[in-house]
């Protein structure tokens, strides 16, 4: 309870010597029957130290580092400290970043890393049907001329066959022969001319003629006289494109890579695919 009347007093007769009120010390004087066993200085020595005192409390407060650290939020004080130049290429970077995932090529790369064989699918189908539309083109460009029967044969063993199978040999081919170097590409392109080429091949043209309503001795005549001249003419094309894509390509666009060169190569495989059925004998 004495501590109390003493801290009245002694505020009382701080902030009159502050302002430079000369009843400072009368007032704490009057003051003093709350706590009788407390002297009260008046002098005016006291009264200058007591000032200078309390200026130099006010001067450390407001020099103290601890005003300025720990203060601000951590998020805050990084921005503000952060460069104008820094600022402005943060900003400009995210802005180009939101404008690439915006884009398409952006919605395509999400798309192949949350269904990966769906869109490789999907893409090699359109490729197909684009192929047949180009090589009916080219072969018939007559107006009304345009079978949609073949173009759903071909866009059909995009999304069925090819797309799911490029899928799953790109990736065996990265997990058995994970280097880029030349040896390594050569191994991935001798594969593919020796395994993936004959065997793509087989089922393509078996495909079609199953579809066409060919018997099996008239798909086997198909195959003897179709299949080895497509995988000479093949040696021409393949190697160079097979070469851009296990060389420079990701896993996950060797097949849009891949498919983008059978654009080309489906022309000629739905062009032979559609001649006519070759003689039983």
């Amino acid at each position: 309870m004495g501590m109390i009347p003493l801290l009245i007093r002694t505020g009382i007769a701080k902030r009159s010597r502050f302002i430079g009120c000369p009843q400072g010390d009368n007032l704490a004087k009057h003051y003093s029957w709350l706590h009788p066993t407390t002297n009260v200085v008046s002098t005016e020595t006291s009264c200058c130290l007591s000032s200078n005192q309390t200026w130099r409390s006010y001067a450390n407060l407001l020099l103290s580092p601890r005003r300025f650290s720990k203060t601000r939020h951590p998020s805050m004080s990084s921005h503000l400290l952060k460069p104008p130049s820094q600022s402005l290429s943060t900003s400009s970077s995210s802005d180009g970043n939101s404008k690439l995932k915006a884009g398409f090529i952006g919605w395509y790369l999400g798309k192949l890393d949350s269904r990966p064989v769906l869109t490789k699918t999907m893409t090699t189908s359109m490729i197909f049907a684009a192929a047949d539309f180009t090589a009916q083109m080219i072969s018939s460009p007559s107006a009304g001329s345009l079978d949609f029967i073949r173009m759903l044969r071909m866009a059909g063993y995009g999304l069925l066959i090819l797309g799911p199978s490029q899928h799953l040999w790109f990736n065996y081919l990265s997990k058995i022969l994970p280097k880029r170097d030349m040896l390594t590409t050569l191994k991935k392109i001798f594969l593919g001319q020796a395994v993936f080429g004959p065997a793509n091949a087989t089922v393509f043209y078996s495909y079609n003629a199953v579809l066409q309503g060919e018997s099996g001795d008239e798909i086997m005549a198909r195959l003897r006289r179709d299949l080895l001249p497509t995988l000479k003419n093949g040696l021409l094309f393949w190697p160079i494109c097979d070469f851009a894509t296990f060389k420079f390509m990701p896993v996950h666009l060797q097949p849009l890579v891949n498919s983008t060169c059978a654009y080309v190569w489906t022309i000629y495989l739905t062009f032979m695919a559609s001649l006519e059925k070759a003689g039983s004998s």
